[in-house]
């Protein structure tokens, strides 16, 4: 039987602190899924949905976005995929008579997880408070989906402009919706399609595309299954991509060595304890090989020292650079090495914090591997130089010819499940030309060809008066963006909020003057239009793409599939004028892909494709034919000078992270297993040494106020103090906690990704 959610918000007044773990996964891990989803399904639910995840006849799971194997074990999920199955497969339900009893004033009290706690939404909802949210109604109300269509047409076709309008996407949103969406945008007018790459990877995007011509990472599963050496750097899979440690387990089984490259020590990559052995359970592998606890935003002196150092053991051995590699596939390499050639030892250590033994002690292990590969998630793509950064990751896999060879290559790992699919399928701000020729060929429209707005400027946008409309297909913008409090005033100031979702979060109570909850199928629930039941597709974080099939009852009969919303949406909005097949495409998703098929490379005959068991591998050149599709038609060696964050006296650099009990946004509780904290998330962790120095008591209570070149004061108020080894000048709180510290204009550049990494902060005590 499942229970019921909370009534009241937990107190996190006093969080239990205890030592941190050095093994991550094993009996604790099985132990907690089984609880969380017998909590939220009951155990007759949760053996039916759990044993359909990421099954080649499941669905995919709607957490990360790591790739499944050909062969599927029979529980082929992780602890926090399993929460997130847990969450949306839920027998928790939010009805109107919820809505009724909570004003948006109340909701707005409430914390993260008491709203996702309460369950899925089960009928659309409409909140008319007039201009600026100062009048009118104070509790969202049930509203037909004929009614809640007709106001967002209302609305759109008010706008001086289509660029007033901006449409969301958030990672989980399919392939079909995804496309259906951005067709609809474009057809509206407008290239407002900020996403959540924008958010997070977009710098692995914008270096990848520059340097090696496709945004995307080179490596398959296999081909870490291959390395020699799998450089881990800025990203932490114990708790954000669990099911990766079973692959860096067999790499290392097959002889690769393992280098972890991060501020804070991470569990899973000390020891991982496989649930899917006996062995496993119990004894568990050691992963790292190597720790370098490299202070923060010091990864690209880091692979700058390293590039130099290749070189200079060139000069001994010719063949620690692969010149033929480099001469027939490459350019710019004069003046990169050149640049490689400049690095500084003292330089180095005091930009990366690591002792000169530990990075020989990598080159090592460097130059005794044929086959590189490299890793990263959001500890690189989050700081002003992360695009350097990225591309100094390039030069050091060119440098050896890891490119475009089995068991090498660049491996971004995206976070959150199919957002690399939505960029694919044109959810772009900046869409490429052929793109957009492609697609009004196929539906005789006329895409715009200006450059819409990132998330970034969409938050700009709406602050200024430039937006009026803010569409979200999934997601929680508000929780997730940069600057909350600047974030919440922009979005209050649009004349119409609209979220389509499948439960609550912080986003529905912060509102335009009207805002609008549309309740969709996820990835769970069974998908049956007027042409039969349907599926839906992902692409994974390496690139395949398959298929993802719900298997139980919708929440609510009140529900429309995210394509069906689109559908319906584009006809209401744009009239019987449309050229565009609407109803078609509700009706029977094949009939998308079939379109799809003819507009994105890689996806000719989609649906014969991806009827396949496991699906299909998209091309990819610099992978598949050592061919680069950039502006000189080779790989881009770079020579960005060094960056690296410097610190005024008696100031850390903070980075915000997730919890163990959090996936993005939606938190799941309250503990973070591995790192010891139990019961609270406003912790902030501190080295001890730092803490010492800054009088920063263990167990005290202090506000984090950042400091940036604006001058404006941000603060988030109330963190208990734990002394924590992390890196030296560095400190560590969870998100969207301390989103309000990070700067709306504190960006990447070239990407605007949000500098949530870097965060200067000083500490007042309460």
């Amino acid at each position: 039987m499942a229970s019921k959610p909370p009534s009241g918000d937990p107190v996190q007044d006093a969080p239990q602190v205890a030592a941190p773990r050095h093994s991550a996964a094993g009996l604790p891990a099985v132990a907690h899924s089984l609880r969380v989803a017998q909590q939220q399904m009951g155990v007759t639910r949760a053996a039916r949905t759990l044993l359909k995840v990421n099954q080649k006849d499941g669905f995919d799971c709607p957490g990360c976005a790591w790739p499944e194997g050909d062969h599927r074990h029979t529980a082929e999920f992780c602890e926090n995929g399993a929460k997130a199955v847990a969450e949306e497969a839920t027998l928790r339900r939010v009805t109107p008579d919820f809505f009724a009893a909570h004003p948006v004033a109340d909701l707005a009290t409430r914390s993260g997880y008491w709203l996702g706690q309460q369950g899925r939404i089960t009928r659309p909802m409409l909140l008319e408070r007039g201009a600026g949210g100062s009048d009118g109604g104070d509790r969202y109300e049930p509203v037909s989906w004929e009614r809640a269509f007709a106001i967002i047409a209302e609305e759109l076709r008010a706008l001086d402009s289509p660029d007033e309008a901006l449409f969301y996407t958030s990672g989980r949103t399919s392939n079909e919706a995804a496309f259906l969406l951005q067709l609809f945008a474009r057809e509206f007018g407008t290239n407002n399609l900020p996403d959540c790459s924008n958010m997070c990877h977009e710098s692995s995007g914008s270096a990848l595309a520059e340097t090696l011509g496709v945004g995307k990472g080179s490596v398959s599963l296999e081909d870490l299954h291959r390395a020699d050496l799998i450089i881990v750097a800025g990203q932490n899979p114990g708790t954000n991509h669990p099911r990766m440690l079973s692959a860096l387990e067999k790499a290392k089984s097959a002889g690769a060595k393992i280098i972890s490259v991060n501020p804070l020590p991470e569990a899973g990559l000390e020891r991982f304890k496989n649930p899917q052995t006996p062995q496993g359970m119990v004894k568990g592998a050691a992963l790292a090989d190597l720790f370098l606890q490299i202070r923060i935003g010091g990864d690209q002196a880091l692979f700058r020292l390293l590039n130099k150092l290749i070189l200079d053991a060139a000069k001994a051995d010719p063949a620690v650079v692969d010149e033929a590699f480099v001469a027939e596939h490459t350019h710019g390499f004069e003046e990169f090495a050149a640049a490689a050639r400049a690095a500084d030892w003292d330089e180095t250590l005091t930009a990366t914090g690591l002792d000169r033994d530990d990075i020989e002690r990598a080159l090592a292990m460097v130059l005794a591997s044929k086959r590189t590969i490299v890793c990263w998630a959001m500890g690189l793509t989050q700081h002003k130089h992360s695009v350097a950064t990225i591309r100094e990751v390039v030069n050091f896999l060119l440098l050896r010819g890891n490119i475009g060879r089995p068991g090498a290559g660049v491996c971004p790992v995206r976070g959150h499940s199919n957002v690399q699919g939505d960029r694919t399928m044109g959810i772009f701000e900046r869409p490429a030309p052929a793109f957009l020729d492609a697609l009004d060929r196929e539906f005789g429209i006329t895409s715009p060809r200006h450059h819409g707005y990132d998330v970034v400027r969409a938050i700009r946008a709406l602050r200024d008066g430039d937006a009026k409309v803010f569409f979200a297909m999934g997601g929680n913008f508000v929780s997730a963006s940069p600057d909350t409090e600047v974030t919440e005033a922009a979005m209050r100031t649009a004349r119409l909020t609209v979220h389509v979702s499948t439960k609550l979060n912080r986003s529905h109570a912060v509102t335009g003057a009207r805002a609008l909850i549309l309740p969709t199928l996820g990835r769970t629930d069974k998908d049956v239009q007027a042409g039969g039941r349907q599926i839906v597709t992902v692409e994974d974080s390496m690139g395949m793409v398959h298929a993802s099939r719900g298997n139980l009852a919708p929440a609510s009969p009140h529900l429309l599939s995210e394509p069906a919303i689109v559908a319906r949406l584009a006809r209401a909005v744009l009239g019987p004028e449309s050229p565009t097949p609407w109803e078609e495409f509700e009706k029977d998703y094949a009939s998308i892909r079939d379109r799809i098929s003819r507009v994105v490379p890689g996806f000719e005959d989609f649906n014969a494709r991806v009827a396949e068991p496991g699906g299909f591998r998209l091309p990819h050149a610099p992978r598949d034919e050592r061919r680069f599709p950039t502006a000189t038609g080779k790989a881009n060696f770079t020579a960005a000078p060094v960056e690296y964050p410097e610190l005024p006296a008696g100031r850390l650099l903070l980075q915000t992270l997730r919890s163990h009990d959090q996936y993005n946004t939606t938190i799941y509780g309250l503990d973070d297993r591995y790192r010891g904290i139990k019961g609270g998330r406003r912790v902030v962790l501190v080295n001890a040494d730092d803490a010492r120095e800054l009088g920063l008591a263990d167990g005290s209570y202090t506000d984090l106020v950042s400091e940036w070149r604006d001058g404006v004061e941000r603060r988030a108020r109330g963190f208990r103090v734990v002394h924590y080894p992390t890196a030296r000048g560095c400190a560590a709180a969870y998100y969207p906690e301390t989103n309000v510290l990070v700067p709306l204009d504190s960006t990447a550049d070239t990407s605007n990704t949000p500098a949530s990494k870097s965060v200067v902060v000083r500490f007042e005590q309460r």
